[in-house]
């Protein structure tokens, strides 16, 4: 890392911190149905506002002040993201008949379809197709950008229940589902995006919805692709490799559409995709090296928050700032090595005359350069946040490592608006029974005794991912229906099966672009890991919330463990680390160690 490097991260730390503070305490205020001294000045708007939001309870037939039991909570939650499910997938079957539709884009397949209403459901945002090919604009609108409102929501909606339920002095609900969906939506990302999507188009992120336009180049431009067949899959010879077909251009289109409001609740929510298949390295969603910072800014504004407004939901709040120095610490920790990685030059291409001092520009956009595109990928991916503004694919070896682990260590550092603190909470229950079986005591966090139902589910929440990673990658590589959509054969092919997992089954979304996976077999296989990934966790978080809701909270004696310091701070990060490298090693050795050990001894010989 060089010294502009350290520069960058330290402004964006320091840059995140600071609007964290505030962003927390308007969090808690959410959550506890209170509005704190700092924002007093917002009450005349917010007693207009609960008085419509109290209309909207009467007419929904809803009972804002009845508290739920955690299975009506998990129920009402399940219910209401199975409707969303059902809505997207409709709408993008039915959009070849719906307005908004200026290119006349066709219904999305089946399989598609189902892939992408699953992925936008679950906060999780993959994306097997191009957006500016494939989705009309209602679509964008009314079934991804919509759902990308709700299903961030839905995770902020858990934590707070979790929080709840270490807050509560022997409580039986955990909150309102319907309540807490409504005022995260209202309250938090509605305002915040409408804030953020001005700002993005002051740095010229279009928003409009005009047809394509068709520009002439100055000069024709001669490419060569492969050919697809009918299924929208590469054409491939005898031997395997892809029939090639020259092809000249005298035009080119550009694609339209608002695209302002729904970059930027993908990026606050930490969703992910994008409306153009570049995604935010497309310079008309992020066009500017300020819209790149603003944008790696709102994609950790929000978790960072939830730790403040964790200590001040739970009495304590050196508990969020512990919870927030691990999450630092481990960010930090893993962007120096994407750093130092990416800053080095393939030795294949030094050999061939590169510049070895430039560092792996591939993949790469020149506005942003090294140190601004290895941080966003290391963002986004501790973020369960698929946005990239860098193609991951291109990555050195173990450049490309550090998103994919960040993704399976459960996308705890920091993580997705929710996501990433009930994660946390997750691992640091685990690491409080680890110290209990140490000194033979009966485990305790936040005054909640963690017993043997709390550790089940504890224990499922964090084996479900990983099951779903190793087990969805190696039924990809049994098949020839995985197989077949590796472009890269050898140790970088299985990096791009198990980065796809990774990505799926931790609710990113980012890619390894070079797997073709908008095939039936993907498109249905991923769409199970998604599904379970993301509710598979949340049940247990919920499960677990509503059994320490009834438990008494106990008084701190000489024998608690402290869990402010940073003695808790190395053990949390430790336990983190433990259980990844336990899961993950063997498989990450196969496929980023051993390509990284074949590129340099191969560029030793030459």
């Amino acid at each position: 890392m060089n010294s502009f490097s350290w520069l960058t991260l330290a402004l964006y730390l320091g840059v995140l911190f600071l609007l964290a503070w505030p962003m927390g305490a308007w969090l808690a205020a959410i959550g506890l149905g209170q509005i704190p001294k700092t924002f007093s000045f917002l009450s005349p708007l917010f007693s207009l506002l609960s008085k419509l939001e109290r209309a909207a309870y009467r007419l929904a037939g809803i009972d804002a002040n009845a508290s739920m039991t955690w299975k009506t909570y998990a129920l009402a939650l399940l219910l209401f993201n199975t409707l969303g499910l059902l809505a997207v997938y409709g709408l993008q079957r039915m959009q070849s008949l719906l307005p908004f539709n200026p290119q006349g884009q066709a219904a999305v397949s089946p399989d598609s379809a189902f892939n992408t209403a699953v992925s936008f459901v679950t906060n999780t945002n993959w994306q097997g197709y191009a957006g500016e090919s494939t989705m009309s604009y209602l679509t964008q609108m009314l079934a991804l950008t919509v759902q990308n409102f709700f299903s961030a929501a839905t995770g902020v909606a858990v934590v707070y229940a979790l929080i709840r339920g270490f807050a509560a002095r022997s409580a039986s609900g955990l909150g309102n589902f319907w309540v807490d969906i409504t005022r995260i939506t209202v309250y938090l990302l509605l305002p915040l995006s409408l804030v953020f999507s001005v700002l993005l188009m002051g740095q010229g992120v279009i928003q409009n919805f005009d047809r394509y336009i068709e520009v002439s180049l100055m000069e024709p431009i001669s490419y060569e692709q492969a050919k697809v067949g009918a299924d929208g899959q590469a054409l491939k010879d005898a031997a395997g490799a892809p029939i090639m077909q020259s092809i000249q251009s005298n035009t080119q289109t550009l694609a339209m559409g608002p695209v302002a409001s729904q970059e930027a609740i993908k990026i606050l929510g930490t969703n992910g995709g994008g409306f153009f298949n570049a995604n935010s390295a497309h310079p008309f969603e992020n066009p500017t090296p300020l819209s790149n910072f603003l944008q790696m800014l709102a994609i950790f504004v929000i978790p960072a928050g939830l730790c403040f407004a964790f200590g001040r939901m739970v009495g304590d709040r050196r508990q969020g700032w512990a919870l927030l120095a691990t999450m630092t610490l481990l960010f930090t920790v893993m962007v120096i090595l994407v750093l130092e990685a990416e800053s080095q030059a393939n030795p294949l291409l030094s050999q061939l005359g590169a510049d070895a001092l430039s560092g792996n520009m591939e993949g790469k956009e020149t506005r942003f350069g090294i140190t601004a595109s290895a941080l966003f990928a290391a963002i986004t991916t501790a973020a369960s946040c698929g946005a990239v503004n860098a193609m991951h694919d291109s990555f050195m070896p173990l450049g490309g490592l550090v998103p994919m682990l960040l993704m399976q260590l459960g996308e705890v550092v920091f993580g997705g608006v929710g996501s990433g603190l009930y994660g946390m909470l997750i691992f640091a229950m685990l690491a409080v029974f680890i110290c209990g079986l140490m000194i033979g005591r009966t485990p305790e966090y936040l005054g909640k005794k963690i017993e043997a139902r709390e550790m089940k589910m504890v224990a499922l929440a964090i084996l479900i991912p990983p099951a779903l990673v190793l087990g969805g990658t190696a039924i990809a590589l049994m098949f020839d229906a995985g197989r077949s959509s590796i472009s890269n054969p050898g140790p970088h092919g299985l990096s791009q099966v198990l980065y796809a997992f990774s990505s799926a089954a931790n609710n990113n979304g980012s890619a390894f672009a070079g797997l073709s996976a908008n095939t039936t077999f993907y498109n249905l296989l991923l769409a199970i890991a998604m599904w379970f990934g993301r509710f598979g966790v949340i049940i247990p978080v919920l499960a677990i919330a509503g059994s320490l809701s009834n438990k008494k909270r106990l008084e701190v004696t000489a024998g608690t463990l402290p869990t402010h310091g940073p003695l808790f701070v190395a053990l949390l990060m430790g336990t983190v680390l433990i259980v990844g490298a336990l899961t993950y090693i063997p498989a990450l050795a196969l496929g980023p160690i051993v390509e990284h050990l074949q590129l340099f001894a191969n560029a030793s010989t030459q």
